[in-house]
């Protein structure tokens, strides 16, 4: 694989994981937790968010295969499920967001979802991963240098996680509230954008 491969998945799975986006996300999700906490919940997020993109890159292909699903319906599932997680974000009911980070246990879950998934691992990198490791294209140096890339991409995402606190500061809660509802607006729009792409490229419609 040379430099110019590489440098085209980095930007490939950097765009799929999109760190820069998933900011405002961990912004919104962790308002009002300790500085310790958020650490912690970053810490938990990427590490399964790079254990779930590890799997579908060693194993996704043969379980899709096996279960005879095509990868764009696999896509199409996927944009549905990250269609009405971004409803959640949009609609989200009034109930201030400190009140719900002060529930025990909530914060391993806010840690798996909406961060993990599907905001870090989402449909999309999933299916790239599985696309970019195709075992009928691609070397067993190769895909590793692929997961390589990809758990260089979640590591940038840590750190920026660990920035967001001074991010946080400025805005206040109410702005990772109004920056949550737009971020899921956006969301939404890719969602649909992933679902009208896979029908598109099942139906040979382009």
């Amino acid at each position: 694989m040379n430099w110019d491969s590489i440098i085209k998945e980095f930007i490939t799975l950097w765009v799929v994981i999109d760190p820069i986006g998933s900011i405002p996300v961990f912004i919104a999700v962790t308002a009002g937790l300790q500085a310790s906490m958020q650490r912690k919940v970053a810490i938990k997020a990427t590490s399964v968010a790079a254990i779930i993109l590890l799997f579908f890159l060693t194993l996704g292909q043969l379980l899709l295969e096996q279960l005879s699903i095509s990868l764009d319906a696999f896509q199409i599932a996927g944009g549905i499920v990250l269609f009405l997680f971004a409803l959640t974000m949009i609609f989200g009911d009034s109930k201030p967001d400190e009140e719900k980070k002060q529930i025990q246990g909530s914060v391993s879950h806010l840690a798996i979802f909406p961060l993990a998934i599907p905001s870090l691992a989402s449909p999309g990198a999933m299916l790239s991963v599985v696309m970019l490791t195709d075992n009928h294209r691609h070397s067993l140096e190769e895909q590793i240098i692929t997961a390589v890339i990809m758990l260089s991409v979640i590591l940038i995402t840590l750190v920026l996680f660990f920035m967001a606190g001074p991010i946080q500061r400025i805005i206040g809660n109410a702005g990772a509230s109004v920056v949550s509802r737009v971020m899921g607006l956006i969301l939404a729009s890719v969602a649909v954008d992933n679902i009208l792409k896979a029908i598109t490229a099942y139906f040979s419609l382009g």
